[in-house]
């Protein structure tokens, strides 16, 4: 039995792939445009939603074109208000994204996954434990915006005001769809966000930061660096054997030269491992070249891992000792844990 072939997602077209298109069927130019902000500004999932188009061109988009809408598939909340979401691609594949509450400040945050699974390994991470099924598309990363943001509004009352590419896989490894999906995050004609509340983090690929810098990203960039030895980070992060600290650091301050934008380093603080003061020492020296602001984050035990959280009095003095050589510092207490939405638990879990 012959397959049927699968109908293209009409949010893969260019706006001038979409004008071709329309204008080839005898429609006005302008239509593309109404098209267009349905998907991208409006968010619509059906062809039926768009409803200043006539029936007899939803019907024709609709024979043409398909809209592979992720749909949610669990939700679970946090009895500290964090919401965890897990959304089914197209294709049966699973992500998850976590919705972060900080009322008090005004503050709802977004973490958003661009990989289906990872292809990392890092020793920590429950997400580097799973296989790399496939990047995202840019439509994908973007309906989980666009649906957390209705979640937030729907609980909270109000809209999302960060996005943060931290969920499941590495973001510069899905390259294209991930600065495609921040194009129609940030357009006029799309959700309209600022890029200065978007932040794209990384394990630490040197050629691709470069790349971001000469492609003059708006967005700021936060480093997954979590030791500051490559003796450490070899063990922790395979991806440190071919990128080391130098390489890295070297292409962060090129990234910071040519953009000037906010730099953050997340450092999740490990007893006995990362968080002595000889530690503090080694990252406080990594912190010099270029304006910084690192993260020091609780770890979140997964299962099949051999590490320990830092107490919290280590921790406070580790970051102290941060600040006393002028490094800016914020302690993140960990949200989420109980439904395994913290940093470094996301893995599909039943």
């Amino acid at each position: 039995m012959e397959a049927i072939p699968t109908k293209t997602d009409i949010r893969k077209l260019t706006l001038p792939e979409l004008e071709q298109f329309i204008t080839g069927m005898a429609e006005p130019k302008f239509r593309a445009k109404q098209i267009w902000e349905w998907l991208w500004k409006k968010g619509a999932h059906t062809f039926e939603e768009m409803s200043n188009l006539s029936k007899e061109l939803r019907q024709n988009l609709d024979t043409h074109f398909a809209i592979h809408a992720i749909r949610e598939d669990r939700v679970q909340r946090s009895e500290d208000g964090t919401i965890k979401s897990r959304f089914q691609l197209h294709d049966g594949h699973l992500i998850e994204s976590v919705l972060i509450p900080v009322p008090e400040e005004k503050r709802f945050t977004v973490c958003v996954s661009s990989q289906a699974g990872c292809s990392l390994s890092c020793k920590f991470c429950a997400t580097g434990r799973m296989k790399r099924v496939r990047n995202l598309d840019a439509a994908e990363i973007f309906d989980q915006v666009l649906l957390v943001n209705r979640q937030s509004l729907d609980t909270f009352g109000h809209p999302l005001s960060n996005i943060v590419f931290m969920g499941m896989g590495e973001p510069l490894l899905a390259y294209s769809t991930v600065m495609e999906s921040i194009g129609h995050i940030t357009a006029a004609d799309g959700l309209g966000m600022s890029p200065k509340r978007i932040t794209v983090s990384t394990a630490g690929i040197a050629k691709m930061i470069r790349k971001l810098a000469d492609d003059n990203v708006k967005f700021n960039l936060a480093l997954s660096l979590h030791a500051a030895t490559d003796a450490k980070r070899d063990e922790i992060m395979p991806i440190n054997e071919q990128n080391n600290l130098t390489t890295l650091m070297d292409a962060i301050e090129y990234f910071y030269r040519k953009t000037r934008n906010r730099i953050s380093y997340e450092y999740i603080a490990f007893q006995g491992f990362n968080d002595s003061p000889e530690d503090a020492a080694h990252l406080a020296a990594l912190c010099r070249r270029f304006p910084v602001t690192v993260n020091i984050i609780e770890y979140n035990p997964i299962e099949g891992a051999d590490f320990r959280k830092s107490s919290e009095d280590t921790i406070d003095a580790f970051a102290r000792y941060l600040r006393e050589r002028e490094v800016m510092v914020t302690v993140r207490r960990s949200r989420g844990k109980d439904i395994d939405a913290a940093c470094g638990q996301l893995a599909n879990r039943e």
